[in-house]
This record gives C-alpha cells, sequence and structure tokens, in this order.
C-alpha cells in the first residue's frame, strides 16, 4: 500500500476509534448509571461535545490547514498550548459553575472542570498528526484512548455517580495523552509555542467558529422545530433513519479533519480538484450504496437495529441514502475550499444550513415526514451545487498560503 492510501486508512480507522468511544461511554454509562444520574451524565457530555466542536474549529481546522512543512513544529506546539490554556480557563468556569449548582448535577459539571484539558489536549493531537501525515500516531493513541476508557468505566461500580463517571472518563485519557505527547515530541523539538495568532483578530478559527455554530445551532432547530408540528415518532423515525447512516458519519468526518493535508500536496487547483472530486464520487457511490443495503434489509433485522422504529424509519431510507449521497459531494466541496480558499465556506454554511431548516420544515408540512426527509435531502443537494460553484470561480492558482496566523 502507498504511503498515501495508508494515510487515509489510518485517517479514516483514527476517526472510527474516536466516535467508538463516544458511542460506547455513552452505552456504558447508561448502564452503570439510574435514570437520573444518566440524565446528569448526559448533560456534562453534551457540554463537552460543544467545547471538542469549538476547539475542532478554532484549533484543529487552523492546524492542518497549515502548508509550511517548516512551521509544522511551532503550529503544532502553538495549537496544543492554546488548547491547554484555554480549556483551562472553560474548566476553572465549569467547576465555579459546578460548586455554585446543588445536587448530584453539580457534581457532575464541577468533575468536567477538572478534566476538560486533558480531554480537549488529547484530542488535539490528532490534528496535529493529520497535519504532519502521522495519522497513524494518532490511531495508536486514540486506540489506546477507547481501551483505556472502557477498561476503567466496566471497573466502576453500578448506581457509580455522574460525577464519578465523568471523572474517571475524564483521567482514563492520560495514558493516551502521554503516548500522544511522546509521539508527537520528535516533531515539535527545539519549537517555540506564541499563542498570539489565536488572540488576534481575524484569525480563521473566528470564522469556523460561526460555521460550527450556525451548523449544529441549525440542526437543533430543525429538531426542535419540527417538534413543534410533528408526532414523536415522526421525530424519532427521521433520527433512527439518520442513527443508521453514521458509519458514513466516520468518513465524513475524516474527510473534514484530516484531508487538508492530503489534498493540499496535489498540484494546483486542477489536481486539488480531480482529487476531491474523485473522493465526492466515491463518497456519493458509499452513500447511495448505503441506502440500498439498508432498504434491502428483512423487517427482522431491521427491527433488531431500531426496535419499532424501524417500520416508519425504514420508509425513509430512500430519501436518506439521497441525502447521504449527496452529503458525500458536498463534503468534498467544502474540502475543496477549504484548501483553495478557506473563507470562501462560512457564507455557504451559513445560508444552506438556514435553508435546510426551512425545507425541512415546509417538507413536513406538504408530505409529512416522508417530505421531510426529503427536504433535507433537497438541502444538501443545493448546499453541494452551490460549494461546487464557488470552487469553479475560485482563480486557477496555487493553494493560499500559511493561514493560522491572523491578517
Amino acid at each position: 500500500m502507498s504511503r498515501r492510501g495508508l494515510a487515509a486508512v489510518s485517517s479514516v480507522l483514527d476517526q472510527a476509534a474516536s466516535s467508538a468511544t463516544n458511542i460506547l461511554v455513552l452505552v456504558l454509562a447508561a448502564r452503570l448509571s439510574s435514570a437520573s444520574a444518566f440524565a446528569d451524565f448526559s448533560m456534562v457530555y453534551v457540554t463537552f461535545s460543544v467545547f471538542l466542536g469549538l476547539n475542532m474549529a478554532y484549533v484543529g481546522q487552523t492546524v492542518v490547514l497549515e502548508k509550511d512543512e517548516d512551521r509544522l513544529g511551532a503550529v503544532c506546539r502553538s495549537g496544543l498550548a492554546f488548547t491547554g490554556a484555554a480549556s483551562a480557563a472553560a474548566g476553572a468556569a465549569l467547576a465555579v459553575v459546578g460548586l455554585a449548582v446543588p445536587g448530584s448535577g453539580g457534581w457532575a459539571f464541577l468533575a468536567l472542570g477538572l478534566v476538560l484539558p486533558l480531554v480537549l489536549v488529547q484530542d488535539g493531537l490528532r490534528y496535529c498528526f493529520s497535519a504532519l501525515r502521522t495519522p497513524e500516531r494518532a490511531l495508536a493513541a486514540d486506540a489506546l484512548r477507547l481501551v483505556c476508557v472502557v477498561a476503567a468505566l466496566l471497573l466502576q461500580p453500578e448506581g457509580a455517580s455522574a460525577g464519578r463517571l465523568v471523572l474517571v472518563w475524564g483521567v482514563s485519557a492520560l495514558p493516551a495523552l502521554a503516548l500522544g505527547l511522546w509521539l508527537l515530541r520528535p516533531y515539535v523539538r527545539g519549537s517555540a509555542a506564541d499563542l498570539r495568532p489565536y488572540l488576534r483578530r481575524g484569525h480563521l478559527g473566528q470564522r469556523f467558529v460561526v460555521e460550527f455554530a450556525v451548523g449544529n445551532g441549525s440542526s437543533q432547530l430543525a429538531v426542535l422545530g419540527l417538534g413543534l408540528f410533528a408526532t414523536p415518532l415522526a421525530v424519532g423515525a427521521l433520527r433512527g433513519a439518520t442513527t443508521l447512516f453514521g458509519p458514513l458519519n466516520v468518513l465524513f468526518n475524516s474527510a473534514n479533519a484530516f484531508g487538508p493535508p492530503v489534498v493540499g500536496r496535489a498540484s494546483g487547483k486542477r489536481g486539488v480538484v480531480r482529487l476531491t472530486a474523485a473522493m465526492g464520487g466515491v463518497l456519493a457511490a458509499l452513500g447511495a450504496g448505503w441506502g440500498a443495503v439498508l432498504y434491502a434489509l428483512p423487517d427482522g433485522v431491521g427491527r433488531q437495529l431500531l426496535g419499532d422504529t424501524w417500520a416508519a424509519a425504514s420508509a425513509l431510507l430512500p430519501a436518506t441514502g439521497a441525502q447521504y449521497a449527496v452529503m458525500g459531494l458536498g463534503t468534498c466541496a467544502l474540502l475543496t475550499l477549504r484548501v483553495l480558499n478557506p473563507k470562501a465556506t462560512l457564507s455557504l454554511q451559513v445560508v444552506f444550513s438556514l435553508l435546510s431548516v426551512a425545507l425541512l420544515l415546509g417538507g413536513y408540512a406538504v408530505g409529512g415526514v416522508t417530505g421531510a426527509a426529503w427536504g433535507l435531502a433537497a438541502g444538501s443537494a443545493l448546499k453541494a451545487a452551490a460549494a461546487w460553484l464557488r470552487v469553479s470561480r475560485v482563480p486557477a492558482r496555487a493553494p493560499e498560503p500559511p493561514v493560522t496566523t491572523a491578517a
């Protein structure tokens, strides 16, 4: 296997390990704790997920876009240093909130405040290894993280409090953090950390944070809006159908998180577009094929996957399969813009995330939950088309210079 092929496989496996960690943490926490304790744990985990996404947008995305190989060591050290400092400040604020909130929920937030720097810095190492084009090192650290967190949670007693589970989950990141820092050391030795670019107005990560907020906010708004008009069964069917496409989410996240360093090595705009268009075609074919496989499943198998929700969710699979097919094309169009013109993605994300919400609600008004699913597919198709149109308008020149420092 070529070096590029090995890097691609390692990136996908690393994203899969990270996704499996998140899933298993929730599953094990639900099994160990009472309903009220799991509710507290879930609130804390949602809070952590927000911080994780913000750090990915503000720091991780700018690290993987760095193109000057001579600066990679300093960029990685600076990114991790900023993540450590910012997460320590956020952790202190969470600890104060935890002390102010009475009951077990407060203790859970206090625990998150104590471990937040550990888990965010450990996750931030993935982007450093991606920028350095050594994703197999990220895979080693994240595989260790998966093993340690599962083992640590399995050792906890039945009825463990949310605060205890959060603390155990966070502390179990220490071995993976230590391994990751050791694997990174040869690349950052002799480099100095500089936090000033992250504090300047105009830092590219600020745009990515807005994109993250709009994308996540619009999806939550869509669910809330649909919940005002639809029955719980309709909302559950839509979520159930989307859940079945989880493996494709792993691939899309891998492309977004770890694609820029690989694609950035292509020669000029033509080379970048040729590579990302091929990737988009593959992802689109996988989306359509996965949807066809799911649609062909016998009802007995489907019920084992989704229980009683299968009957309603299976009717949405053609629309959801179409949505994921065009999402593959759109993901690679946005990846192309990330490399060629990173500032071009914000307006696309804002406009078409809000348009998807409107199409979801409009589709439900016209055709019920099936119409809502086709509305989401239409929104994804329009977003992909607009993104590729924007790509076609990018001047045919070399990708933009390094963008981790503010203008």
